[in-house]
């Protein structure tokens, strides 16, 4: 893959780096300033973005309002996976404003579990949705929605890893159950939220967190 990586933490964004070059990846752009996001997006028309949200010059959205820009102004399928220190619903919430796939909001905490960050880099590059189990909480949380307290805490565990872009082996395996019993809970959370089982696993994905977005 070629990557570019947007992070101003300067051993974060090296260590970043090396663990993409050691596992034949391209780091194309290493950039440690938001304003040289979309710059570097035009020039290398990368595979997938790593992007920090809280960069220079602000730090405050600047990282987050780059990536937002290059999908707008460049190609609105560019994988981009965001990072963050702390949750942020409302970000992943404009992440998700146009139901667009290749998507990923992870907190930078996970990056130290190499193999999972790698996962879900390669999920988000192949144009899944990956979100991070604690946003997903907090935007549950922060829902007024009846549809949503319905469900029950197993329900609410598998839709937090659904977020998470994981199949339902992956789900089974985490949960200790059957893969019949994860197929008969996901069409049950399906049931509740009112929408529609798609085959398509990051589909199904964006249509939860969609629903749980906009309620």
């Amino acid at each position: 893959m070629r990557v570019i990586v947007a992070e101003d933490v300067t051993l974060l964004r090296e260590g970043i780096v090396r663990i993409l070059e050691e596992r034949g990846h391209e780091v194309v752009a290493s950039l440690a300033d938001a304003r040289e996001i979309l710059k570097a997006a035009k020039a290398f028309s990368p595979d997938v973005m790593i992007v920090d949200i809280r960069m220079p010059p602000t730090n405050t959205d600047d990282g987050l309002r780059a990536a937002i820009e290059v999908r707008s102004q460049i190609n609105p399928k560019i994988p981009i996976l965001i990072l963050s220190q702390y949750v942020e619903s409302f970000y992943a919430s404009l992440l998700l404003d146009d139901d667009q796939e290749g998507i990923g909001y992870l907190l930078k905490d996970r990056v130290t579990n190499i193999n999972k960050f790698m996962q879900s880099l390669e999920e988000v590059a192949s144009g899944g949705t990956v979100l991070d189990p604690e946003v997903v909480e907090a935007m549950m949380s922060s829902s007024s929605d009846s549809s949503l307290r319905s469900l029950t805490p197993r329900e609410r565990e598998i839709l937090a890893l659904m977020a998470q872009g994981k199949s339902n082996a992956g789900i089974a395996e985490v949960v200790v159950i059957t893969e019949g019993a994860v197929e008969k809970h996901i069409s049950n959370i399906l049931n509740k939220l009112g929408l529609i089982q798609e085959e398509s696993s990051h589909r199904r994905v964006l249509a939860v967190i969609k629903y749980i977005e906009h309620s």
